[in-house]
């Protein structure tokens, strides 16, 4: 576990991609696959000479709290998230490191890279982990991400690769994007398009597209009510313009998927419950929890079992396919050809009657609608 010389990183990229290969037949293929980018706290309060231990901020209690930060990066295709690869961050600033120092930052072996790593700004590193996944033989369209990673060089970066990026804008105002030949925040913006008498639509509230002023991209940026907050907004932002706000919405819905991930590692696999020192072994613990999770995934996803409601319905499509009501006629008049004759007509009647009504059962209820009204006027 201590070994410097392993490439962990590489090696959960490789048993990651292999993970999704086997799982090809049982995943749906409309689905484009996305990686995620997300952080959680690796908390070590009770440690002092744990080798780059840091003050890092937790989000949710709003203080600094001894540990590191778990950059992970996931891939998920809309049925299954899987945890790719990681690195475990330490502090740019070197007053906030308060563990020992590296115990080494030579760029020629792999545990200084390691090392460098760790205090190199966490956006740096996201694109850094991104590009070996995909050298790795991973495949994907977007890349989705929360507001601590969103910014204009994020997008820009991300389209020198080729990639889709999706993500949450901060409302800050050092940041101006330009609008129909001004320049505007993100609040400025809002309050423009709520003065210009724009109605917000059922599923979101306004949508524009911008160009990000530092990176001269660009983007479409969809507003969204906050859930629970009146009068308070979300700003969703992609680089991909001709996407619909809805699109942009359900795409983004996937992000969270990882905190799933975050939380069952930490319940069940003991991700933020070991007592290694050495840095090395906290990369390789990082990764080992991970590629655990993946192998459970694996198998869970090749049991059979009951299938969920989605999957039967895609079953139902894939069985019945929809046919014209030309065919539908058709077949309804083969039916009526091959009853059998009887010498009641009130049984022969009924038996019409019967063919009928389920013909008119399987229409649309315009269709349907129609047809009952043309033979009651006849």
């Amino acid at each position: 576990m201590n070994d410097g010389q392993i490439n962990w990183q590489r090696l959960s990229c490789l048993l990651a991609q292999r993970v999704i290969t086997g799982l090809a037949q049982w995943l749906d293929a409309r689905k484009s696959g996305a990686l995620i980018i997300d952080d959680t706290l690796i908390s070590r309060l009770n440690a002092k000479q744990t080798e780059l231990l840091a003050n890092t901020f937790d989000h949710d209690r709003q203080r600094y709290l001894k540990g590191y930060r778990g950059l992970t990066l996931a891939w998920r295709n809309g049925q299954l998230v899987l945890p790719v690869t990681t690195a475990v961050l330490s502090s740019q600033k070197a007053r906030n490191r308060v563990g020992t120092p590296a115990k080494t930052l030579d760029q020629r072996t792999l545990a200084g890279q390691r090392r460098a790593q760790a205090m190199r700004p966490m956006p740096a590193v996201a694109l850094e982990l991104i590009k070996q996944a995909r050298a790795n033989g991973l495949k994907a369209k977007y890349v989705l991400f929360d507001s601590w990673f969103t910014s204009p060089k994020m997008f820009a970066a991300l389209n020198d690769q080729k990639l889709i990026g999706i993500g949450m804008l901060k409302r800050t105002k050092k940041i101006y994007y330009r609008y129909r030949g001004r320049q505007y925040t993100v609040k400025t913006l809002y309050q423009y398009l709520r003065q210009s008498h724009r109605q917000p639509r059922a599923d979101y509230l306004y949508s524009c597209v911008v160009q990000a002023a530092t990176a001269k991209l660009p983007l479409r940026l969809v507003f969204v009510a906050k859930r629970h907050c009146a009068n308070d907004y979300l700003v969703l932002a992609t680089t991909k313009t001709n996407l619909t706000p809805a699109a942009i919405i359900q795409l983004y819905s996937r992000r969270w998927q990882i905190e799933n991930y975050f939380k069952a590692a930490k319940q069940y696999l003991r991700l933020d419950q070991t007592q290694i020192q050495d840095y090395d072994g906290l990369c390789a613990h990082m990764a080992v929890t991970m590629m655990t999770y993946d192998l459970l995934a694996w198998q869970q996803r090749r049991q059979p079992g009951d299938p969920t409601i989605g999957d039967i319905f895609y079953q139902l499509d894939t069985l019945l396919p929809i046919i014209d009501l030309a065919t539908a006629i058709g077949q309804l008049l083969g039916e009526l050809t091959n009853l059998k004759v009887t010498k009641s007509p009130a049984k022969m009647i009924a038996q019409i009657k019967t063919l009928i009504d389920q013909f008119l059962n399987g229409l649309s209820i315009q269709t349907s609608a129609l047809i009952t009204l043309s033979m009651s006027n006849s």
